[in-house]
């Protein structure tokens, strides 16, 4: 899980400063992601979501599982 955390918060990293940034970063893990990758991130946050970015978390709203 410490990889998907880390993964998945690089993205929002290198997207949070564009305009329309959350749709963007749940784009591109909704792209680029395994539905199961997908799946464990969303359950993960769900859950406790210890360590996700806070420009991460808008985006999950918007992150297909």
């Amino acid at each position: 899980m410490d990889h998907l955390v880390s993964m998945a918060n690089d993205i929002a990293a290198n997207l949070s400063f564009q305009d329309n940034a959350e749709a963007k970063i749940a784009d591109h893990i909704n792209r680029f992601w395994a539905p199961r990758m997908r799946g464990l991130l969303l359950e993960y946050a769900a859950n406790d979501g210890e360590g996700l970015s806070e420009a991460l978390l808008p985006a999950l709203d918007k992150v297909r599982q």
